[in-house]
C-alpha cells in the first residue's frame, strides 16, 4: 500500500474566532466580560484542544505523512485511501466527516472527556495515541479494529448523491411547508404538506430522530450498526389533496423512499450541515436508502 497518512480533523476552537473578530486577546476579553464571561475558561479551552493535536500529530509512526483540515474546509479536501482520520472534538464532528469518507478507518477523539457524550469520540488522547502508535499495514489497509456504523444516502435522479451518518433531512429552503409525493417501498403513495422529511440511522437514533419518536410514543429505533433506517414525516398538514396517514416507518437494506418534489426546490442535507446541500427542483424525485459505504469507526 502507499504511506499511509494521518489526517487530523478539528473545529476552530472559539478563542481563535474571537481572535479572528476582535484581533487581540485584550478586545476579546472586554468582549466577553460585556457578557458575563471571562477569557480564562474559552483559553484553557483552547489550550486543551491544542495540546491534543500536537499529541495526536506526534503519536503517528515516524514514516508517516500528515495533514489536517478544518471543519469548514471539508467540502474542500481530497481524502485517500490510505488515510487515517483523527477527529478531535465533539461527536458531531465525526459525523460531519463521515460523509465524505469511503472505508477508511476513524478514530474519535475527546480532548474534554466529561464535556462530550462520547457516542463518537470514544477515545482519550492518551488512549487514541497508543492506537496509532501500535497501527501497522494489512494489506491496503491499516489494521485497525473498527465498528461499522450505518449510513444514510439520498440520490437524486440526476444522479447527485449526499450521505449522512445521522440523518438526511429533506425540506423547504426556508422552512415553509415542503410540498411532494412520498412513496414507501411496498408501493404506497401519499401527498404531504409537511415540515419536511427526516430519514436516521441508528446513530441519529440518539438525537434529532430520538425526539420525534419520543413525541410519537417512543417507538423502538435502529442501533448504529444495524442495517436499517427510520424514516418520519414532521407536522403533516391535512388538506383535500394532502394526507397524514403515511408519516413514519422503517427502512430495511435495499429498500428506498421515494420522494417527487412537488415544489419549486426543496433542499437535501445531512447532519445539519445545511452548506453543503442539493437542491432538487418540481418533478425532480429524490431516493433514500441506507448507504453503501458505512462508517468504520475504531
Amino acid at each position: 500500500m502507499a504511506t499511509p497518512r494521518l489526517v487530523i480533523v478539528h473545529r476552530r476552537t472559539e478563542l481563535a474566532e474571537l481572535l479572528d473578530r476582535h484581533a487581540t486577546l485584550g478586545q476579546a476579553e472586554f468582549f466577553l466580560r460585556t457578557r458575563g464571561r471571562t477569557l480564562v475558561a474559552v483559553q484553557a479551552r483552547h489550550e486543551l484542544l491544542g495540546a491534543a493535536l500536537a499529541t495526536i500529530r506526534a503519536a503517528a509512526p515516524p514514516d508517516w505523512r500528515r495533514a489536517a483540515v478544518e471543519r469548514a474546509d471539508l467540502g474542500r479536501f481530497l481524502f485517500t485511501a490510505e488515510d487515517v482520520i483523527a477527529v478531535v472534538g465533539q461527536d458531531g464532528l465525526v459525523a460531519n466527516v463521515a460523509k465524505y469518507l469511503t472505508g477508511q478507518p476513524v478514530i474519535g477523539i475527546d480532548p474534554e472527556p466529561g464535556m462530550n457524550p462520547g457516542v463518537l469520540v470514544r477515545h482519550t488522547t492518551a488512549d487514541a495515541a497508543r492506537l496509532l502508535q501500535n497501527a501497522a499495514p494489512d494489506g491496503d489497509r491499516i489494521a485497525l479494529r473498527c465498528r461499522e456504523l450505518a449510513m444514510v444516502t439520498a440520490r437524486l435522479d440526476d444522479g447527485q448523491e449526499l450521505s449522512g451518518l445521522n440523518e438526511i433531512f429533506i425540506g423547504h429552503p426556508s422552512h415553509q411547508s415542503a410540498r411532494y409525493q412520498l412513496t414507501t417501498p411496498d408501493g404506497r403513495t401519499e401527498r404531504h404538506s409537511s415540515s419536511g422529511l427526516i430519514v436516521s440511522t441508528g446513530t441519529g437514533a440518539t438525537g434529532w430522530c430520538a425526539s420525534i419518536a419520543l413525541e410519537r410514543g417512543g417507538r423502538p429505533l435502529p442501533d448504529p450498526t444495524d442495517p436499517r433506517l427510520a424514516w418520519f414525516v414532521r407536522e403533516a398538514w391535512p388538506s383535500p389533496i394532502t394526507g397524514t396517514s403515511l408519516t413514519e416507518g422503517v427502512l430495511e437494506a435495499n429498500e428506498p423512499l421515494r420522494l417527487t418534489v412537488a415544489s419549486d426546490q426543496l433542499v437535501v442535507f445531512g447532519d445539519g450541515m445545511e452548506q453543503d446541500r442539493l437542491t432538487a427542483s418540481w418533478g425532480q424525485e429524490v431516493s433514500i436508502q441506507l448507504g453503501v459505504r458505512p462508517l468504520r469507526l475504531a
